[in-house]
């Protein structure tokens, strides 16, 4: 159960995540159209802008919710669900940043979606018994 509440958290934060800092660029690209020779002039403001900090921060701790899952989980479930989050972007840059989702992109996230009840399904996990399969010592060293 708390590796699904782990993950809810880690998903939702990169989804967040990812939509406050396609917005901060967004506002920062159309306070002043930038060519590519002027692409070092976007980082001065893109440090003083609390959307890219908020987004960054939330993209941080989405990766340690991330890791902290993969301690105990496998990574060949923990992927596969954490993919839940392309879902969830596409939804929120549809709602939030108004951007235009076509039938296509829909159908896209539908696949996803069904990759990932197929891999929750499986519910696997190695805990303390991959550690035992796999010969690896248990304790302080490790």
């Amino acid at each position: 159960m708390k590796t699904y509440a782990i993950l809810t958290l880690a998903i939702l934060a990169q989804a967040t995540g990812n939509v406050f800092l396609s917005k901060g660029m967004k506002q920062i690209a159309s306070a002043s159209p930038v060519g590519n020779s002027d692409l070092l002039a976007l980082f001065p403001r893109a440090i003083e802008s609390p959307t890219l900090w908020c987004g960054t921060a939330l993209l941080i701790i989405s990766f340690l919710l991330f890791a902290t899952v993969l301690s105990w989980a496998d990574l060949s479930f923990v992927l596969p669900t954490i993919s839940v989050e392309v879902i969830l972007t596409v939804a929120l840059a549809d709602h939030f940043l108004n951007e235009p989702v076509s039938p296509v992109r829909w159908m896209g996230t539908l696949l996803i979606s069904i990759g990932v009840i197929l891999v929750a399904r499986s519910g696997k996990q190695t805990g303390e018994a991959g550690c035992e399969k796999e010969k690896i010592p248990k304790g302080p060293g490790r």
